[in-house]
């Protein structure tokens, strides 16, 4: 089997700024994001420049900066942004799936020779350093269709979870609807009558080499699920962090919109661009107050109330003063235990995502070592 370089192999283009819009209108295009390369369903687009760059379908696409820098898309038209790259080739020989589906198996090694310690930003020398195994173009074909059935499976897998992590909302929303409306002889407080922000600061974190280390860039917007996570010592930052335990959720203050929450079930250092928030459970419990603080009428609260232009945020005081229903404890208990049994099926299903995924990253690797298919070039 004969080997290319990226570099021999690909033209590497770099994106640039856009300004987007949220809803197709004329002279408007697909806004290729991050998010985009991983699931392609949040469609947005912005208007027709032409000093935009724009991917075509022939186009392999990848996440240049950020947490997520390393992952790779293909099969997408649109502009795209200055935080991704398209990687074209003029080569008739390569099949692009079959080319994308290598790369993605690289994403871990990119990410891991990324340079620069805040943001980190894709090695350009490191890329073009990769070696691609090319066998015959019939062959990639069916590498690539023997590695899409694996992917199916892992969709399916992962759509099911996301239908677990609907399942809560619907059930939040049947049970206390309005948020800000008193029924049921609830109460309306303010959230700090059952919320703190236990802002623990650590200066020296030399003592936490070995503690997970939750950024912004960690926490999946909308779900809350932590990606990525790197110790202290491996992710060679500086700075004072904030310091969290298990109690706590971890909030996103910047960029309100992008409805960051997480509940870590560890303790570890976090971003002060995070609040540490503890609950008092004499009043109120973890669950009720993760889903009002991911609903929609908490986003558009803190949204309407955050400052800055560039990078909005909400302060400290704002966000203590957003007015909740505040049920009592039978119905929040009730509410708990429901959310417990479905957090279960949902272990369950994540356990069997991580499975597909070793038995897919194992057959990457045969594929593109020449041992999944036989007589392989």
């Amino acid at each position: 089997m004969k080997y290319m370089k990226v570099k021999d192999l690909f033209k590497i283009i770099k994106g640039k700024k856009v300004e987007q819009v949220y809803k197709p209108k004329e002279n408007t295009v697909r806004f290729i994001q991050i998010d985009d390369l991983r699931n392609d369903k949040n469609i947005k687009f912005c208007e027709r420049k032409e000093e935009y760059i724009f991917a075509s379908k022939n186009d392999l696409i990848i996440a240049w900066d950020g947490a997520n820098a390393g992952t790779i898309g293909y099969g997408l038209e649109g502009a795209i942004g200055s935080t991704l790259a398209i990687l074209r080739t003029n080569s008739n020989d390569v099949f692009i799936p079959y080319l994308g589906r290598f790369l993605q198996s690289k994403s871990k090694y990119l990410r891991d020779t990324c340079t620069g310690a805040t943001i980190p930003h894709i090695s350009k020398k490191v890329l073009e350093e990769i070696k691609i195994p090319i066998p015959s173009y019939e062959k990639q074909i069916e590498l690539s269709k023997i590695l899409d059935k694996a992917q199916e499976l892992i969709d399916k897998r992962k759509a099911q979870i996301e239908a677990l992590d609907q399942l809560t909302q619907s059930v939040f929303l049947e049970m206390f609807g309005d948020l800000r409306t008193q029924r049921n002889g609830w109460k309306i407080v303010e959230l700090s009558d059952v919320v703190q922000i236990d802002a623990n600061l650590v200066d020296d974190i030399t003592n936490y080499v070995n503690y997970p280390l939750v950024g912004i860039d960690n926490i999946e917007k909308n779900t809350g699920n932590l990606i990525n996570i790197k110790t202290v010592g491996e992710s060679d930052v500086k700075g004072s962090k904030y310091f969290f335990s298990k109690e706590h959720i971890l909030y996103s203050k910047i960029r309100p919109y992008l409805n960051k929450v997480a509940s870590p079930c560890f303790e570890g250092l976090c971003s002060t661009d995070a609040y540490p928030l503890k609950i008092n459970n004499e009043k109120a419990k973890k669950q009720f107050i993760l889903n009002i603080l991911r609903s929609k009428d908490f986003v558009n609260y803190a949204v309407k109330h955050s400052k800055g232009a560039n990078i909005p945020r909400i302060d400290q005081k704002q966000l203590l003063k957003y007015k909740i229903i505040l049920p009592d404890s039978k119905t929040q208990n009730r509410f708990e235990y429901i959310v417990e049994k479905i957090e279960i099926q949902k272990e369950k299903m994540k356990k069997s995502l991580r499975e597909l995924e070793y038995t897919f990253n194992s057959l990457m690797q045969r594929a593109f070592k020449g041992e999944l298919l036989k007589n392989d070039e």
